[in-house]
């Protein structure tokens, strides 16, 4: 008796302990890669840790000959004239059909979940996000969007699960 109470508590105890299962993502796609390539504007972030107090944040990506994509970070710490830092990331395409997931990796051999989940038709604006719903990039060729776009996505990124609680939205002063 005393062992079923217990199997029964660390089975109870298990079950607790699993992660919630989340809906797939929406891609957007197909995305016509070279188009997509170039400079992306950083509008706002929930961000990775060395790009907490980014400002002036631009994303840009090169198309390589063997198909992988050279990515460059660049943005300046804690102000318009902070100490500039760059990152530069290797990604590859992983869904051929869409084109939009991609394994980034910052670290060998370690790389990283990157969905484009939004795209306008024009390539103009993009919100690059990740199936567990924890970092996100929303992006625009122009260092300002107008507030009827960017709610817009707002409301997209709240559509697929996000909570925009952490979200910054990124200092665009040049």
């Amino acid at each position: 008796m005393l062992r079923a109470l217990l199997v029964l508590l660390v089975l109870v105890h298990l079950a607790g302990c699993q992660s919630q299962r989340l809906e797939p993502i929406a891609l957007a796609g197909p995305v016509d890669i070279p188009r997509f390539m170039g400079d992306w504007y950083v509008i706002a972030h929930i961000p990775l840790p060395p790009e907490k107090q980014a400002w002036n944040g631009i994303e840009r990506y090169d198309l390589n000959e063997d198909g992988s994509i050279t990515t460059t970070f660049t943005f300046r710490k804690g102000g318009a004239d902070g100490e500039q830092k760059r990152y530069t990331p290797t990604a590859w395409i992983t869904d051929d059909p869409s084109n939009a997931v991609w394994k980034m990796q910052f670290l060998w051999p370690f790389k990283a979940d990157f969905r484009i989940v939004w795209l306008d038709e024009n390539y103009q604006t993009t919100i690059i996000g990740r199936q567990k719903r924890d970092y996100v990039w929303v992006m625009a060729r122009t260092p300002q969007i107008d507030d009827n776009t960017y709610q817009s996505m707002l409301v997209f990124l709240q559509q697929q699960g996000y909570s925009l609680e952490k979200l910054r939205r990124v200092p665009q002063q040049w």
